[in-house]
């Protein structure tokens, strides 16, 4: 009697990491660096170069296989994506193999009993809750990089600071929201970062992307960036829409009720003007953070 879990310990994990190690060292880390992605010893790093862990050409060949290895070398590489989501990626792509795929191939091959009776797995739920809020975090980091990577993004960061947001799928309050802790500010001439990106820590952008989104708006990212007449000229010139919150601050039910009026397809941008006491703002919504942090890069 063999188990799939013994195909996926003796086949699947060699071989994944393995390919992982190759793509790491690839993307120029150490010995040590690579083997503190993987949870594993320097020494079996040190086998994995030298081919001294028995692989499966089968699963080499995978071009499921190939593509995760690479997002997830990459995403490492850059910081977007973390040990946590890295590992879950794996998982789902594991119980997918396991569905009729692959592993249960290579499974029956082990066990042909198997074959000769209709064999269900129960899988990991591949748009599960942690999955899913791993990936708007690597969503925001990328938005984030986007934007402080970009020559002059600090002259668009205004006197209370700019964010980048996203949220949940199914985001029913702040919580439910990605963003940076504090907010980006402008420290001579450089946008500087706070802390790295959480859920519930940006109560102002995150109410403003759910109010846009209760009226309509088929939007889950946001940037908040100065005011200026050149850059709303700017954005309208470039296609997108621009919606007057008329109230002259965005509060969540201005904000619905300029969205809801306007009715603008993504990517848009939402501004105020001053009120006393309130510095006027531009919003700018996308699809997701990346988008919206896109949007806001062409101004520069």
């Amino acid at each position: 009697m063999k188990f799939i879990e013994e195909i996926v310990v003796e086949e699947f994990l060699p071989t994944f990491r393995s390919m992982l190690a190759e793509e790491l060292r690839d993307r120029g880390f150490t010995q040590h660096e690579v083997a503190d992605a993987l949870g594993v010893s320097q020494s079996a790093v040190s086998k994995y170069a030298h081919g001294d862990v028995a692989t499966n050409d089968r699963i080499m060949a995978d071009d499921r296989v190939q593509s995760l290895v690479e997002r997830i070398g990459e995403g490492l590489s850059t910081g977007d994506v973390t040990s946590v989501q890295a590992l879950v990626e794996a998982e789902v792509l594991i119980r997918r193999l396991e569905d009729g795929d692959l592993l249960a191939e290579l499974h029956e091959e082990a066990m042909p009993e198997l074959a000769e009776v209709d064999v269900e797995y129960a899988i990991h739920d591949p748009e599960g809750a942690l999955r899913t809020t791993e990936q708007v975090l690597s969503s925001v980091r990328r938005g984030l990089r986007t934007l402080t990577n970009a020559s002059g993004f600090a002259g668009l960061i205004p006197a209370v600071g700019s964010n980048v947001a996203e949220c949940l799928p199914g985001a029913a309050g702040v919580d439910d929201v990605a963003a940076v802790p504090g907010r980006l500010v402008d420290v001579k001439g450089r946008a500087t970062v706070p802390g790295e990106v959480e859920f519930g820590v940006s109560d102002h952008l995150a109410s403003v992307l759910l109010a846009a989104r209760e009226a309509g708006a088929d939007v889950r990212g946001a940037v908040n960036i100065r005011y200026d007449e050149e850059l709303l000229a700017a954005l309208s010139e470039s296609g997108y829409p621009v919606v007057e919150i008329e109230t002259g601050t965005a509060t969540p039910e201005a904000v619905h009720d300029a969205v809801e009026r306007a009715d603008p397809s993504a990517p848009f941008a939402c501004y105020h003007t001053a009120e006393v006491g309130v510095e006027p703002i531009i919003y700018v919504f996308g699809a997701d953070a990346p988008e919206a942090a896109r949007v806001v890069r062409e101004l520069l």
